[in-house]
């Protein structure tokens, strides 16, 4: 575990996972509330505790670069979001449309038309102009 694993353990009071890591479930409820910066901590645990030789090591990587995106454009830092969607899709393309519980292929598609709006509107942030994504949670 991390030396976050107190805070991120606290973060994951209450969440229900089934046969998932709560920490996996935990990404999709805190992306879903807007808590992008905790989701990507909570999922970064899971992912460095994974290593690079684990079968979903890329898998996680994209879900932590497309919540860090959003963290950027939180902080109106659009070139980085661009950036860290770009990283999030090739890392996700990797699996099959229906990846660990998730409709990868939807998850995709946001990532791409999130990523496509800050490229068309040079200058303008997309999270301010429209409601923020919800990505679908594991089923349990």
């Amino acid at each position: 575990m991390s030396g976050k694993s107190a805070k991120v353990a606290a973060m994951l009071v209450g969440i229900e996972s089934g046969p998932w890591d709560r920490r996996y479930v935990g990404w999709f409820e805190c992306f879903n509330r807007g808590e992008y910066y905790e989701a990507h901590d909570v999922l970064e645990d899971l992912w460095l505790e994974g290593g690079k030789a684990g079968a979903n090591y890329a898998f996680h990587k994209g879900l932590i670069q497309f919540a860090g995106a959003f963290v950027h454009l939180q902080k109106g830092r659009l070139g980085p979001a661009v950036a860290l969607f770009r990283l999030a899709e090739a890392n996700l393309q990797r699996y099959p449309s229906r990846h660990d519980g998730v409709d990868l292929g939807t998850i995709l598609q946001s990532l791409t038309d999130w990523r496509e709006a800050v490229e068309v509107r040079v200058g303008v942030n997309p999270l301010g102009q429209r409601p923020p994504p919800l990505v679908e949670r594991p089923e349990i």
